[in-house]
């Protein structure tokens, strides 16, 4: 692919394939678990066992780098990734290292100031393949414990794709651990489904309810 020219938030179905499934296990399973469950963290998950075989909307909320992993080992489903467009350099060396990387795990760019078009038709295409696509309503990283400022634009997508919305819980890596062996521990909750159905206001105020309990944080929504 050329780095240059590509469009990052233009994806089609085809993209969201059998080699991006694989490419998540092996980030998942060969490189960050082996490290960061063995030496930093234990991680305790609660999975929903009662969950429909159908696509969802999963939104966590925000508080690490590794959330993304941490999402994708919680559901066990295979993800596409919304990011932001800031993440998406090309510049160095290392910004395209990223980038490549953020592509093949399933990611694609949004503008959080303007939705483009290519991204409403690139969560199309999520769904068209029967993926699960990963949005995080907080936007950027939050370690405050604090649940406020929610972003409704996951509420878009949900509405106008006819998609449930899934909470995911997580708490315990608002400070990383770098001391090998004292394993910190790291808790994962999943929720219980909103529907698309409910008016927005009801939609941020049940997702914000279930990720509050779920974690501890206090809800200022």
């Amino acid at each position: 692919m050329n780095l240059k020219k590509a469009n990052f938030a233009q994806k089609k179905a085809k993209d969201f394939n059998i080699l991006t499934r694989l490419y998540q296990y092996y980030a998942l399973y060969i490189l960050f678990l082996p490290i960061f469950a063995t030496f930093f963290y234990k991680f305790k998950i609660k999975r929903n066992k009662n969950l429909e075989n159908k696509p969802y909307i999963i939104a966590p909320n925000h508080i690490s780098y590794m959330d993304v992993f941490i999402v994708n080992y919680a559901v066990s489903r295979p993800l596409a990734y919304m990011a932001k467009q800031e993440l998406f350099k090309t510049d160095t060396f290392a910004k395209r290292w990223v980038t490549r990387n953020i592509l093949r795990l399933g990611g694609f760019a949004v503008n959080r100031e303007k939705v483009g078009l290519s991204t409403i038709k690139t969560v199309k295409e999520v769904f068209k393949a029967k993926y699960n696509l990963c949005i995080f309503p907080q936007g950027g990283i939050r370690k405050n414990r604090v649940i406020e400022n929610i972003n409704g634009g996951f509420i878009y997508f949900a509405k106008s794709n006819k998609i449930d919305i899934l909470p995911v819980a997580l708490s315990g890596l608002e400070n990383y651990n770098w001391k090998f062996f004292k394993k910190q521990v790291v808790n994962i909750n999943v929720g219980e489904p909103i529907s698309w159905e409910l008016e927005e206001n009801e939609i941020i105020k049940r997702w914000c309810e279930q990720i509050a309990r779920l974690t501890g944080y206090e809800n200022r929504n």
